[in-house]
């Protein structure tokens, strides 16, 4: 057993997760990317060109009908790049499964995508944009110079829109933390998100998604460089909770990657350790039944998910 299998034996007498029925279907549209952002673990830039053509996304909006998933959400690099994306909502919007986009906001200011927002408002999409702080000196450290106002003019164009104002408009926002320590209370951040954002950019959201920093892909690469790795590897072994256990979004969702193979989560996508199947672990021609109860494939990396109050693709798992 590795580390993280001992903590969950010690906690529930049990060394592996298993999922229970599939809810959430993430799919990862292709690693071409507008910013390069240091916190990356998908190593997504501008230079990468893998990407998922349609006869793939026919097939993950077919295991989306037979599933019977309630959402499918549409993650990247930018998913926006992705020539295809429009037609890809479509189908499943057809199919009345509700839609989530994550976007880096900035995106919508590129040559061709201007009226991208339009169509995600009138395709009823939820938004989950990245703004890692309300804060304009932190963002453009870890994500480029001009990138936070570049950001805020997107937001702006969103809320013209009635996202973040228009309950059914949704616009949720992203945090992550800056360097190596863990999300801080996230009421009292959100309250801050709002008041800073609303008093000094006039922007709104519906709410912020706190999510912890994996110690994979660039993130760890700065670590490392920084001599950080192995203290910020304790931060999340010592910060253990297995009340976090059962809200874990590997439990309930599968990812998908640009070249249709599965995933139990977006992170172990990026550190190319496929789902444990019976059968070749590819969208085309799933049955879906192979994803109910499978045993979750987990590694250290996985305390980044199960410290503190928790941390999913939709934020906080405990109070």
């Amino acid at each position: 057993m590795n580390h993280f299998q001992t903590n969950i034996f010690q906690s529930t007498g049990r060394s592996e997760l298993h999922s229970g029925p599939l809810e959430v279907i993430q799919v990862n549209v292709g690693l071409q990317c507008n910013l390069h952002c240091h916190h990356c673990h998908v190593a997504a830039s501008p230079q990468r060109r893998e990407r998922m053509e349609w006869p793939l996304m026919e097939a993950v909006v077919h295991l989306a009908e037979r599933s019977g998933c309630t959402m499918v959400d549409i993650t990247g690099g930018a998913p926006e790049l992705n020539p295809h994306l429009p037609d890809f909502i479509e189908a499943l919007v057809a199919q009345k499964i509700r839609v989530q986009v994550r976007t880096n906001f900035t995106v919508h200011l590129e040559p061709g995508l201007e009226q991208m927002a339009l169509f995600f408002r009138d395709h009823n999409v939820t938004l989950v944009g990245s703004l890692p702080c309300y804060l304009e000196s932190n963002v453009d450290r870890q994500r480029g110079p001009g990138t936070f106002q570049n950001a805020i003019a997107a937001i702006r164009k969103l809320n013209a829109l009635g996202f973040g104002h228009d309950p059914q408009q949704v616009l949720n926002l992203v945090y992550n933390p800056i360097g190596a320590h863990l999300p801080p209370d996230p009421c009292a951040l959100e309250s801050d998100y709002r008041r800073t954002l609303l008093e000094q950019y006039g922007v709104v959201f519906t709410r912020l998604i706190a999510i912890t920093n994996m110690p994979i892909g660039r993130f760890r690469a700065t670590l490392a460089r920084d001599g950080h790795e192995e203290s910020y590897r304790q931060l999340l072994l010592k910060s253990f909770n297995p009340a976090t256990l059962h809200g874990l979004m590997c439990r309930n969702q599968i990812s998908v990657a640009w070249d249709g193979t599965l995933f139990d989560c977006d992170f172990n996508l990026a550190l190319k350790k496929p789902a444990r199947l019976p059968i070749p672990p590819t969208v085309v021609g799933l049955d879906p039944r192979f994803l109910d109860h499978r045993s979750i494939v987990t590694d250290d990396h996985c305390f980044a998910c199960t410290a503190g109050r928790g941390s999913s693709c939709a934020g906080t798992l405990v109070a």
